[in-house]
């Protein structure tokens, strides 16, 4: 079955080699799975890499930018799609009508920002997708200790966790999209 999995991560390409390498492996892994990539719509960073790895794996590529990032981000001119709105709520709107599943790489306060609306929207039962955080090279294990630390406080409702799920094998985050989209019946 095929989704649109919307990738949230960093425009910038981080130091080091291994946030390139699996912004890489999520676009080739992405389209191989036959699914659509939904994301930010640059051309910069990690952003440029995810996008150039699914096209050239054959993948389907749908982008969505702020016209005022046009020029920061260079909008990615090879994409299926460009979808221009006016500003970044009006993005993280229509990535989330696009998306069937969230899958966060490594990234900025950008990022940041996309993931914690994707969950309080969830949260809110404003969508029921799942959110999948790709956590490489243990990027995300101290985020990850620190909503554990909210939720045995009393902060985050159990529920909210029960759509959000961490891992550090790309291959078995993807997969369960397959569990996912046939349990929901989405695209």
């Amino acid at each position: 079955m095929s989704l649109s999995v919307c990738v949230y991560l960093g425009a910038r390409a981080g130091q080091g080699s291994q946030w390139a390498d699996a912004a890489r492996q999520a676009g080739n892994a992405i389209a191989e799975a036959g699914h659509t990539l939904v994301y930010g719509g640059g051309q910069l960073g990690l952003m440029g890499i995810l996008a150039d790895s699914a096209l050239e794996a054959g993948g389907r590529v749908v982008g969505v930018i702020p016209q005022a990032l046009v020029d920061l981000e260079q909008a990615h001119p090879r994409l299926h799609e460009q979808h221009l709105v006016a500003n970044m709520h009006q993005r993280k709107a229509k990535l989330t009508e696009l998306a069937d599943a969230f899958l966060v790489l490594p990234g900025g306060f950008g990022t940041l920002d996309e993931l914690f609306e994707a969950i309080t929207w969830r949260q809110l039962r404003f969508h029921t997708k799942p959110i999948m955080l790709w956590n490489v090279n243990g990027y995300y294990d101290k985020l990850w200790a620190f909503l554990q630390d909210g939720r045995t406080l009393g902060f985050m409702p159990e529920a909210t966790f029960e759509g959000l799920t961490i891992g550090d094998d790309l291959g078995e985050l993807l997969h369960s999209l397959a569990a996912i989209g046939n349990a929901t019946g989405e695209r």
